[in-house]
Order: C-alpha cells, then sequence, then structure tokens
C-alpha cells in the first residue's frame, strides 16, 4: 500500500501541528521537501536535484544500493533479539578491531551516537570510581540528559555547568587563547588541561574521563594542534581518568589518511574509549562503544546485566558489514584524500580573492571555511555566513553553518562527493561572495 503524499505547504502545517517545535528544520523559512535521494544528491518533490554538502550520516551516499540489499536480505531472514546468539555481531565486531589499535578490542553495540557516549560515561565512571569529567568548551555529544550535562553548547543555554564538569579551552589555534603563530599550540593548550586538573583536585574531586570530539564539528570544524591529545591523555590518565575519543561525526575515513581521526595524533597515540555513530550504519539506526579488556572486565563486575535489545541486532550488523565493504570497494578514503585536498585548496584560492574568508581549515572531506567582518580582528562575520548558507540553497546546493558564531561553513559531504562537485560548490561561493563584497561596498559609500 503506497503511503499518501502531501503537497509540501500541508506538510509542513501537519508538521507544526503535530511535531514538537523544538525539532527544527533546515532553512526553517522555507524548508526544503526531500523525497527521495541517491549518492550526494537529493531530490525535491518536484524532482528538482540539490547537491548535499552536509549528511556525513549518509557516509557512502544515499540509499546505497548495496546497503538498501544487505538490509533487505537480512531482514528478510532474520532480525531478532541480540540475547540470541548469531555470527553478524561477532563479524562486524571483528572487522571494527582490525580498524582499531589491538587494545581496543572489546565492544557493545547500541541505537545511537547519544547511547554509546552514555554507555561511555558509564564505563569510565565503573572503572575509575571517579564521577567528574573535563570537556572541552563548545562541545557537543548528545542529547540525553547525562550528556546535555557535560555539552557546554547544550547546558550553557540550560540548567548551566554542574559541579562534576570540567571545562577545558577548546584548542582552536584561530580564535583560542594560543593561536597559529604561538611555538607549541598542542603543548600550551595540554598545559591549561593540567592546571584544570590541579583545581580540581585542590576541591576534592576525582576525574572519571576527558571526552573530546576527535576533530571539534560543533566547535567549528577544528583541527588539533600537533601533539595535543597525547599530552592530554598523559594529563588524564596521571589523574586516574581515562581518555574518550567521540568519533561519532568524524570515523570511518571522514579524514581520508586514516579510518578514524584520532589516528591524526600519531601511532604511538590510543584512546582508552572510542565511541561511534551517525555514518557506521549510513542512516540506520547503530551505534557502538569500542573500549579495552580491562575496562570491560571492570564493567562487568558491577555485577549488573548490560542488555541492549536492538544494539547489534542482525539487521543493523549486515548494515554496518555493508558500510565497512563501500569503504574499501569505492576507495572512499582515497577519494576524500582527492577530492578533500582538492576542495580545500579551491577554497584557500577564494581565500585569497575575498576578505570575507578568514580561515580554511580541514582534513579530507571534513573542511570548515570561516568567515570574519575583518582578518585583522577575526570578529565572526555571521549574518554573512547565513546570507551566504541562504543563496546557495537558492543555486540547489544544500549547506549549513556552525561553531560558536554560526560564522563557520562546513563541509561534510557524503563521501562519494566528486571533484566536480567541489568545483561546482565553489565557483557559487565566488560568485555570491562577490555579490556580498559589492553589497558592502556600496553601503561604504554610502554612509
Amino acid at each position: 500500500m503506497a503511503l499518501e503524499v502531501f503537497h509540501k505547504d500541508e506538510t509542513l502545517q501537519m508538521r507544526r501541528k503535530l511535531i514538537g517545535q523544538s525539532c527544527r528544520l533546515f532553512f526553517s523559512r522555507d524548508p526544503v521537501k526531500i523525497v527521495r535521494a541517491r549518492g550526494q544528491y537529493l531530490y525535491d518533490e518536484n524532482g528538482m536535484q540539490y547537491l548535499d554538502c552536509i549528511s556525513n550520516v549518509q557516509h557512502v551516499g544515499h540509499c546505497h544500493p548495496s546497503l538498501t540489499q544487505a538490509a533487505a536480505a537480512q531482514m528478510d531472514l532474520l532480525n531478532s533479539n541480540t540475547r540470541f546468539l548469531h555470527d553478524n555481531i561477532v563479524l562486524y565486531a571483528d572487522r571494527l578491531a582490525a580498524t582499531l589499535p589491538k587494545k581496543l578490542c572489546v565492544f557493545y553495540f547500541v541505537n545511537s551516537g547519544s547511547e554509546a557516549n552514555d554507555l561511555a560515561l558509564r564505563l569510565a565512571r565503573q572503572y575509575t570510581r571517579h564521577q567528574d569529567v573535563i570537556v572541552l568548551d563548545h562541545a557537543y555529544h548528545g542529547h540525553l540528559t547525562s550528556l546535555i550535562d557535560i555539552s557546554p553548547y547544550k547546558f550553557r543555554k540550560l540548567g548551566g555547568q554542574k559541579e562534576w564538569v570540567h571545562v577545558a579551552p577548546l584548542p582552536d589555534t584561530y580564535h583560542g587563547i594560543y593561536r597559529e603563530d604561538h611555538p607549541d599550540p598542542g603543548q600550551a593548550y595540554a598545559d591549561t588541561m593540567k592546571s584544570l586538573i590541579d583545581e580540581a583536585h585542590k576541591k576534592g574531586r576525582k576525574i572519571s574521563s576527558f571526552f573530546a570530539e576527535s576533530l571539534p564539528s560543533v566547535g567549528g570544524q577544528i583541527i588539533f594542534p600537533t601533539g595535543y591529545c597525547k599530552r592530554v591523555a598523559e594529563y588524564v590518565r596521571e589523574a586516574g581518568g581515562i581518555y574518550v575519543a567521540d568519533e561519532i561525526q568524524t570515523g570511518f575515513g571522514r579524514v581520508g589518511s586514516h579510518f578514524w581521526a584520532f589516528q591524526l595524533q600519531g601511532e604511538d597515540f590510543c584512546p582508552d574509549i572510542v565511541t561511534m555513530g551517525k555514518p557506521i550504519g549510513n542512516g540506520h539506526p547503530i551505534a557502538c562503544v569500542a573500549t579495552t579488556e580491562e575496562i570491560a572486565t571492570a564493567f562487568t563486575a558491577n555485577g549488573v546485566e548490560y542488555f541492549n535489545t536492538f544494539g547489534g541486532n542482525p539487521v543493523s550488523c549486515a548494515i554496518g558489514l555493508a558500510v565497512l565493504d563501500v569503504i574499501e570497494k569505492e576507495d572512499l578514503r582515497g577519494n576524500a584524500v582527492r577530492v578533500g585536498g582538492h576542495l580545500k585548496q579551491l577554497l584557500l584560492q577564494l581565500q585569497t580573492k575575498h576578505p570575507l574568508i578568514g580561515d580554511v581549515r580541514g582534513v579530507g572531506l571534513f573542511i570548515g571555511m570561516e568567515l570574519v567582518k575583518d582578518r585583522a580582528s577575526r570578529k565572526p562575520a555571521t549574518e554573512e555566513a547565513a546570507h551566504l548558507v541562504r543563496r546557495l540553497k537558492e543555486e540547489r546546493i544544500v549547506m549549513s553553518t556552525d561553531g560558536p558564531w554560526d560564522s563557520v561553513i562546513k563541509f561534510k559531504p557524503p563521501m562519494c562527493f566528486s571533484i566536480e562537485d567541489a568545483e561546482r560548490v565553489c565557483t557559487c561561493i565566488d560568485q555570491i561572495l562577490r555579490e556580498l563584497e559589492h553589497t558592502h561596498q556600496k553601503e561604504d559609500c554610502g554612509s
């Protein structure tokens, strides 16, 4: 039986009536109604094609046939409670283990990145017997109550900071306290973590963990300075805590050169827990926590069974395995290197032409372009960034902003994004920024 199809205005009216208003749409003033998708392209109800530059969840591309076939085949055969013995979960865990350092060899499957980070918090507290958590400023780790508490991006708009949460400066070398001209920003930012730990200890607090996205996304597509993570991990472990790498946005080869973004910090750096989500199932609800035998054993020793009804079910694992197959067969990591490198170079070329572009940063297909009022003060150009996103939508390119001031244009497209796509986007950005700068010049002359 076919589902009823509504006109866009009717759909929007029904949504406003039936769906909580805090659940916001992209382009809320004039949303795009998407009815189908394929690869890096979205199609509206009129068949109009849009280039998708932001759907990192659809990691290997929208509606990839290998994934839909794997899902349908397994769903037709079995989808059971995860307490039944089945091959898929162990096959999938074994494939994931092959991508990680050897010590990360125990896996827990869940349904979302928020569930994964919540479980990581439980594991850390059970293992260390400590409560307190250190996070980076502007961080976001999920929508559960436990994760709102460790997400400055959210809790500063709500109930405020809990006494057991400690916020370290974001190691942002463009806007932060230590910038690109510092001789060793990685060490300098790590030392702020050491000071934070020392202050916590003076108050009688004990650190269970440090949570950090391997490349902060909501914070503005930040690339950690060299050596930062390794030195922070040393300080946190000396304090009796563990290092949790949140790879929910950045894992599964998005950075191109490595499978996991934390590996950018060097072969000798390894977190104690890695959380995965979003791209892991290409849009299917699956997520995962990987950890060490020691941490897993401590969690088991509490005598309370961990049970997740749907986490790691046969269908989810079949899809997860298919995602890994596509990444390998289509060389999507290589594509991230080639296309991401080309895109970044095009953006750097635009930076030489447009004073509004203050910074271009990123790796692979994780790139941020920050707009500023002027390069000397680095004052964020929030309104201009919003204008650029609106105009790109008119050119049928889907883009959005991130960062503390919503001044960073973020690029996190499906990994099948092409050279031609990158060139199309940059041509449009060039034209729109020229229009915007011309308007500013006319306004300045008029004043």
